[in-house]
């Protein structure tokens, strides 16, 4: 058993940020489930969005965000947000390589939803690489970080008074390892793997979920899941992400007879917010079209893009006819674990920051470029909390025994997790797909609270997926509307009466799935 002041488990900018700002004053152990690098912060080909231009504004962010969430949000936690990552970002393009203008100025891009253009990029279409690389740069010198990579955390400990104190892995061995925190950060990223089509890495298929909900933290909005517009589709599959900054640049979405499909749709077109967008192309999809991206107003694309354009050429898409497939995929999850303004949840001892994080940021639908921001926010602000806290109290670093039935399998692969989820809690949902689909998902004989620690990787990391398309599909179907994201069929509009700012939140109790409903915030008006 190994002791450390804080573990932090993943490895993307939320993660990197945290141990950045506290590597002076505490021990700290990354532990990831692949490589440091096996993130979808690395693969982010989106920017930073921040109102550092002089002809903007953090309220006209604000305004922004607030739009895009469809009145989701929480008022208080994005105004911070948009504020504090101002002030943070005038400091960090003094240190990141940001794309600039031949004047030395800093490039700002325009992308979806937003009024201005305040989208901060690195090498183009590679920022989530360059920030990685930077964050890691300043960490690799430091005696008090610890790395711990291809190790997959199964198990969140608790001591008898509920406290989170620690975590269990499994290395690619199937070997347990055991390892003791005075906090312990989930930093994990988010679920995009339980859907056929998405953006997210491999890796990334909800644990951090699954891990908060088994050890009692409170999951919130898992209803909102938003869908990329803009996947590039060869052969029925998504193959990558194709940035909506190639949009902002000038591209426009039409189907196979040349028809611009946003032309109609919304006053900002091919930059509507992204759950718009992914609707009308869904059903386009649905009668019959296929979708490309036309670049051919685009100037100096392979400069602009050089990332996306090497992976046009490694798909074998010729960049003469100016059009590139595509199709809507997942993309980011919106809900998560339920945190207060630090970051902490409803655990004593455990923390959330980033995409497993439910902060109200993104209400329900995320507003272009502001995952980075909200990484970068909050590990900061996290950060600071944890600072504060009394380190001389005694801790109980004693495990509570646990007297949970054994999990004796789980009846399905990954495969039919996503086939099932893509086809029933997709872009578009109805009563009749998602009953069906939680029925067929509570067919498993097996409760959310089983013990693990004798199974497989592979089937921990399906039961995993299999809790996490539960808490998913239950909030789907019980949400009586459509918001953000969140597209019923069978209820097409929003209804502020009875779902305004409402959020689902789901609990155990007593190893019982529950779930209860709060109205926590309202709309201010930050001036």
């Amino acid at each position: 058993m190994k002791k450390t002041d804080i573990i932090i488990i993943g490895s993307g900018i939320a993660a990197l940020q945290l141990a950045n700002q506290l590597q002076e004053q505490l021990n700290v152990t990354i532990i990831t489930k692949k490589a440091i690098t096996n993130s979808n912060s690395y693969r982010a080909q989106g920017g930073i969005a921040a109102a550092i231009s002089t002809d903007d504004d953090a309220y006209d962010h604000y305004q922004d965000t607030i739009i895009a969430g469809d009145q989701h949000g929480n008022a208080t936690a994005i105004y911070d947000l948009v504020t504090e990552g101002k002030q943070f970002m005038h400091d960090w393009v003094k240190l990141v390589p940001f794309d600039t203008h031949a004047n030395g100025k800093i490039s700002l891009g325009l992308e979806g939803a937003h009024s201005k253009a305040r989208i901060a990029h690195c090498g183009g279409d590679q920022t989530g690489k360059y920030v990685i690389h930077f964050l890691l740069d300043s960490l690799r010198s430091s005696t008090r970080v610890h790395w711990i990579e291809n190790e997959m955390v199964i198990d969140l400990l608790q001591n008898k008074s509920g406290r989170c104190i620690g975590v269990t892995t499994k290395d690619k061995n199937e070997v347990s390892h055991m390892y003791m925190a005075n906090h312990v950060v989930l930093a994990t990223g988010g679920a995009g793997e339980l859907y056929t089509n998405t953006s997210n890495a491999s890796s990334v298929t909800g644990d951090g979920i699954a891990l908060a909900y088994r050890a009692g933290a409170k999951i919130c909005d898992m209803e909102f899941f938003q869908f990329h517009p803009t996947l590039l589709y060869i052969n029925g599959k998504s193959v990558g992400l194709i940035s909506e900054a190639v949009r902002g640049a000038g591209a426009r979405l039409i189907n196979d007879l040349n028809e611009q499909i946003m032309k109609e749709v919304h006053p900002q077109r091919d930059l509507a917010p992204r759950h718009i967008v992914a609707h009308q192309l869904f059903q386009q999809v649905n009668r019959g079209r296929k979708i490309y991206l036309d670049i051919r107003q685009v100037r100096d694309f392979s400069t602009k893009f050089p990332a996306i354009t090497k992976m046009l050429q490694q798909h074998g898409i010729s960049m003469k006819t100016g059009k590139i497939p595509v199709a809507p995929g997942a993309h980011f999850m919106i809900g998560g674990v339920l945190i207060n303004a630090w970051g902490a949840t409803s655990v004593k001892g455990l923390y959330a920051i980033g995409e497993v994080a439910a902060s109200g940021v993104h209400g329900a639908n995320r507003l272009a470029s502001n995952s980075l921001l909200e990484g970068l926010v909050y590990g900061k602000r996290l950060a600071s909390y944890i600072q504060q806290l009394d380190s001389s109290q005694t801790m109980d670093f004693i495990p509570k025994k646990q007297h949970r039935a054994q999990l004796t399998g789980i009846p399905f692969s990954k495969k039919q997790i996503q086939q099932s989820m893509m086809q029933a809690v997709g872009i578009i949902r109805d009563h009749d797909c998602l009953s069906k689909q939680l029925s067929w998902l509570n067919k498993h004989p097996n409760d959310p609270f089983r013990q693990i620690e004798q199974c497989s990787l592979s089937t921990i990391q399906n039961y995993f997926m299999w809790i996490v398309a539960r808490l998913i599909t239950e909030a789907a179907l019980l949400r009586t509307e459509t918001r953000g994201c969140h597209i019923r069929a069978d209820f097409p509009n929003k209804d502020n009466e009875h779902w305004l700012q409402k959020r689902i939140i789901h609990y155990q109790s007593n190893d019982r799935m529950e779930v209860t409903y709060d109205i926590p915030y309202a709309i201010k008006n930050h001036t």
